[in-house]
């Protein structure tokens, strides 16, 4: 049997993560890494930074127990060269808030290409966090 959760909850949990990513005083930002995830959420991570791209501010909209972050958003030059993997969505004093995975589609963070170089631009065509059962 699986758990459902009524959808005021579920906003109020995405609201929650949207309120921790605009906290600060400016927009946070999405922290493209390659390599592997942390086992331990927000531990330093072992790959690159790949791309820090700084989100808007408010960060995006949620509805229906989902968080969309407004894209396109653009690091005109990333950091460092290499795959990316996951990310860390975080404040805008480098708090941790989340983290998923990264493709070109069907992931959480879906970007143009996932195969980073240095200087070059990096976009992020959808960012979203679906949080629980419905």
């Amino acid at each position: 049997m699986a758990v459902r959760i009524d959808n005021v909850v579920r906003n109020t949990r995405v609201d929650a993560i949207l309120n921790a990513v605009d906290a600060g005083a400016t927009g946070g930002f999405v922290r493209v890494y390659s390599g592997s995830k942390p086992v331990t959420k927000g531990a330093a991570p072992a790959g690159l930074l790949l791309a820090d791209i700084l989100l808007a501010d408010p960060c995006g909209t949620s509805t229906g127990g989902v968080l969309t972050i407004t894209t396109p958003r653009t690091d005109t030059s990333a950091n460092n060269s290499g795959t990316a993997s996951f990310f860390y969505l975080v404040d805008s004093t480098g708090a941790f808030v989340c983290d998923g995975d990264v493709a070109v589609s069907g992931s959480d963070l879906n970007v143009t290409t996932t195969t980073i170089v240095a200087g070059q631009p990096v976009e992020i065509t959808s960012l979203t966090i679906t949080d629980g059962n419905n």
